[in-house]
């Protein structure tokens, strides 16, 4: 579910400080010392503070200043949604704010669970969650407006949840609902949580994220998910072009590829049913502009590259991919040739950081392999978050369960998970269901 591409330009209007990290995947993350967030941990060694909120969160810290906010939902029908405030310093709980879900359904492995990254800036914090529900906190915890976009456009159906998060605009949250019922696009005021403007999508079942990038010189809502790759007009929420000769890209973030390009994403599926379509879906996507039309075409294809959930990025002249067994993939960003391809051991759900002259893939199973960036693979270290055998028994497996479909979804989603990372200051924060870490160095 995971970053960003570091040496890119904003991807936002905010006024960002130093060592920020407002949005899923960084957004526009302004950091000062990241050449001094640390290479080597592991559970005795590098931990700064540990924090277990309340609940299960799948979504990815933010930070603004010296403060960490997290998402968390609880409850047998995830009854309650918290949003908190931590402390970056020592992971100390600021205040923590409970909203109540306007649309309750079982809380399971099947089931998104505050999967949504929030947002925030200057004065305020936006939680979206996937039962529609949206809050807005400033940064002492008052509420400052509540709706639900659920109640308001209708009722969400995707079985498994919503996982897309929200990016923003100086004045404006905009949040991607693609949806097996009403699905849309929809621009909300910051200061009122009032509808902007709203543009109506074809149905469909994807959990992407939207981002923000400038292209040819108009500020773009960039939509990648399940059949197309879409470019809307972020001020007045005009599609601008689309492009539909794609498939399987139901999961991942368009992340900036240089220059009017991105990268963009698909997997075959569970039961292989778009491999075909994946084999010329993982692609950096060109956009141009030319006496008045837009035209969006590959501009060059990586046909073996097929990530899970987490997002292709490029770093210091390189584009990586990660697939779903683990192996990377690092490709020249100019021309598509490849580099290399080489196994790490885990798979990666949250996408690749590029910090200082390494690059860090957080392994789902808590181990994160740093490895040099540039053309030749090289591993600089291991680290292991968690120690496996200290997982409790019955978050191991899912051996209960009745079908074999159902006990490798189990086995998947069961037992700690590095979802998202954030950097603030010389800190990395990861975010695991029930945990949130502060890896620094002392």
């Amino acid at each position: 579910m995971s970053v960003l591409v570091l040496s890119i330009v904003s991807l936002f209007l905010c006024v960002v400080p130093g060592d920020s990290w407002p949005g899923f995947l960084g957004s526009e993350a302004k950091l000062t010392t990241s050449e001094s967030v640390p290479t080597k941990w592991s559970p005795k060694e590098g931990v700064l503070w540990k924090s277990t909120p309340v609940g299960h969160g799948q979504s990815s810290p933010v930070i603004w200043d010296n403060k960490v906010f997290v998402t968390s939902t609880d409850g047998p029908l995830k009854d309650d949604y918290y949003l908190y405030c931590l402390s970056l310093s020592d992971g100390a709980q600021l205040w923590k704010h409970a909203l109540k879900n306007s649309d309750p359904v079982e809380n399971s492995l099947y089931v998104s669970r505050a999967a949504p990254t929030p947002v925030v800036d200057s004065k305020n914090v936006i939680a979206f969650f996937e039962s529609g529900d949206i809050v807005c906190l400033n940064h002492a915890g008052q509420q400052q407006w509540s709706r639900s976009i659920a109640k308001d456009y209708g009722k969400f159906q995707n079985k498994f949840g919503l996982c897309g998060s929200p990016v923003q605009t100086e004045n404006h949250v905009i949040i991607l609902v693609d949806d097996e019922g009403p699905s849309y696009l929809v621009a909300i005021d910051k200061a009122t949580g009032q509808e902007v403007w709203k543009r109506d999508r074809t149905s469909r079942r994807s959990w992407s994220s939207p981002s923000i990038q400038t292209i040819a010189g108009v500020k773009q809502v960039l939509v990648s998910s399940s059949g197309s790759v879409d470019g809307y007009d972020c001020t007045t929420g005009n599609l601008l072009w689309s492009f539909a000769d794609i498939g399987g890209n139901t999961g991942t973030t368009p992340l900036p590829a240089g220059p009017d390009r991105f990268f963009v994403a698909a997997a075959g599926g569970r039961e292989g049913e778009n491999t075909e379509l994946a084999k010329k879906s993982n692609l950096v996507m060109d956009v141009k502009l030319v006496d008045g039309k837009w035209s969006a075409m590959p501009l060059w294809i990586a046909s073996e590259a097929a990530p899970s959930w987490a997002s292709p990025m490029s770093y210091r002249g390189c584009a990586y991919w990660v697939n779903r067994t683990g192996v990377v993939y690092c490709f020249d960003l100019e021309t598509g040739s490849l580099n290399y391809k080489e196994r790490t051991k885990q798979s990666c759900w949250a996408t690749p950081i590029g910090l200082g002259d390494r690059v860090y893939f957080f392994g789902k199973d808590g181990l994160t392999t740093v490895i040099a960036a540039g053309k030749e693979f090289k591993i600089l270290a291991e680290n292991q978050l968690w120690d496996p055998d200290a997982v409790a028994a019955d978050e191991k497996a899912g051996a209960n369960e009745s079908t074999e479909e159902r006990k490798r979804a189990a086995a998947m989603f069961s037992g700690p998970t590095q979802y998202g990372c954030a950097v603030g200051s010389d800190k990395l924060i990861i975010r695991t269901g029930d945990s949130v870490y502060c890896i620094g160095k002392p």
